[in-house]
């Protein structure tokens, strides 16, 4: 068995394709930008937040797989993606070379990333939740008629800026959003994203630090 790193992952052609169908149907069903970009930012963030919290370096790698590997899924269907991804990310690692162990810890954070059935069940899952949702901006947004926007687009175009700050002495996450409120009351962003900002807080707490949530330069959470 192989240690497989994320730059292995990237590599495999069958992630690339994956990926590729995966961001043609969301083109498709008119959904925000889950691209490259998007599986990059997330697998780099939640590296980052183990490393940043003294998590071993193993873990952390794992981590950054699961964040490049979390929304395969939507190559199948948007509906369950969390899942039908957890089981094609295992399959394609154990192919890879990766002990079953491992790769079990993958699908198990990618079987939970999702706020309608998922929540943090182990370090891994946490940090892929935290990374995951808090990537709001509003270069998600592929629709640039601003008359056609639904609330979704709406909410994602007014964050004009967006950062995750994880620090270890102040057992803390902040995530900081400028929001245009010409564009998007606040309280249109709570109506949307309520229910990922208390899994933010949940997978915050599994790792034992506290999730605050900073718009405009006020707390919210």
């Amino acid at each position: 068995m192989a240690l497989i790193t994320i730059e292995d992952v990237r590599k495999y052609e069958e992630v690339k394709t994956f990926l590729i169908i995966a961001e043609k149907q969301m083109d498709v069903l008119g959904y925000t930008e889950h691209s490259f970009r998007h599986v990059e930012h997330v697998s780099r963030t939640a590296g980052k937040i183990l490393t940043s919290l003294g998590f071993p370096e193993r873990e952390a790698e794992l981590a950054r797989i699961a964040g490049y590997l979390h929304d395969i899924g939507n190559a199948v269907n948007r509906v369950d993606h969390a899942q039908s991804g957890a089981l094609l990310a295992y399959n394609i690692l154990v192919k890879m070379g990766m002990p079953c162990a491992e790769a079990s810890e993958i699908m198990l954070a990618i079987g939970n990333h999702d706020e309608e059935t998922g929540t943090a069940v182990s370090n891994i899952s946490a940090a892929l939740i935290l990374a995951d949702k808090s990537d709001v901006h509003r270069s998600r947004v592929k629709n640039r008629d601003i008359t056609t926007f639904d609330i979704h687009d709406r909410v994602n175009y007014a964050v004009e800026s967006s950062s995750l700050a994880v620090c270890r002495d102040k057992k803390s996450a902040v995530l900081e959003l400028a929001i245009d409120t010409k564009i998007c009351p606040v309280m249109d962003y709570f109506e949307i994203f309520l229910a990922r900002m208390t899994m933010n807080r949940r997978a915050a707490e599994f790792l034992g630090i506290t999730f605050q949530l900073l718009i405009n330069g006020t707390r919210l959470l």
